[in-house]
Parts: structure tokens; sequence; C-alpha cells
């Protein structure tokens, strides 16, 4: 007796094969793994610390951050400068829009920068709405590494 299989089974099977290839494919693929969370293992507070896409340098508290450079492609990210809470990574102090490679960005802070402290800058995605919101753009990682992209500095008086 021969059985017939109906087209809806055959799609059927060929939507959970394609799912699951999916699967397969997002998992062994590093560069879309989540994000670490929490503080990255490998940056530790330094002054002028690099992370191959953003550099920072220590510098005097204030109510605005410079960034040295920030090396990523179009169409860019937001560079967030954020407290640090021990080996934690605390509140945005503030962010700004970066299309292109850029030099010397200065980023204006919603509260200033407390001296002998330190301070990260922290890249985000932008998700095109055209405003900065922590909880909504994602963070930005390291395609080889699969880190945060972060940058640690301290503030002086």
């Amino acid at each position: 007796m021969m059985k017939h299989f109906s087209s809806s089974s055959f799609v059927a099977g060929a939507m959970l094969g394609a799912l699951l290839t999916g699967a397969w494919f997002l998992a062994s693929n590093p560069a879309f793994a989540p994000a670490p969370q929490g503080n990255t293992s490998s940056a530790t507070p330094s002054s002028a610390l690099e992370s191959g896409a953003i550099a920072v340098n220590d510098q005097k508290a204030s109510s605005a951050v410079v960034i040295e450079s920030i090396t990523v492609p179009p169409p860019g990210v937001w560079a967030a400068v954020r407290e640090t809470n021990g080996n934690d990574l605390g509140n945005v102090l503030g962010a700004v829009r970066v299309g292109a490679p850029r030099t010397e960005v200065s980023v204006p802070l919603l509260r200033a920068t407390e001296p002998n402290r330190s301070y990260v800058v922290e890249l985000y995605r932008d998700d095109n709405n055209g405003a900065f919101d922590p909880a909504l753009n994602s963070v930005y990682v390291d395609f080889d590494t699969g880190a945060r992209v972060v940058a640690y500095f301290k503030t002086t008086d």
C-alpha cells in the first residue's frame, strides 16, 4: 500500500529543516553570538587604551569627554560615556552619534565626570530611530573576538 503525503506536510518539513539549519548556522558563527554581559576581562583601565575601534585618554573631569578616535565603518555607531561601579558598568552620562571614522569626538554629558574616578566609553549600534537608548540599541561587538567594544579612562583634577 502506497501512502501519499500532502503538500502541507512537505512544506512543514521544509520549514523545520530551514529552521534547524539556521539555528545551527547562528550557533556556530561567532559573528552572530550574543554580546557578553558585564565587564570584559581583556580590557583594563589604562591611559589611551585602544580596542581597535576606539581610543580615549585619561582627562580632566568636566562636562564633556573627548574620544581620541573612533574607527568603525559607516553607517557608524553611538559612543556612550558610562560610569563604572567597581567591575560593573553604571549609568550612561552622555552619548553622541558617529557616522564614520573620526578623531577628537566630544561627548557632552548630562552630569559632569568627577575627579579621580574611572569611566568607560562603550559603542552601540544604531537602531535607526535617531535617538540613543541603551535599552534599545544593541552593544557593538568586535567581530573577531565577540567582545563588547569598550575603552576605559580615568579623570584627573
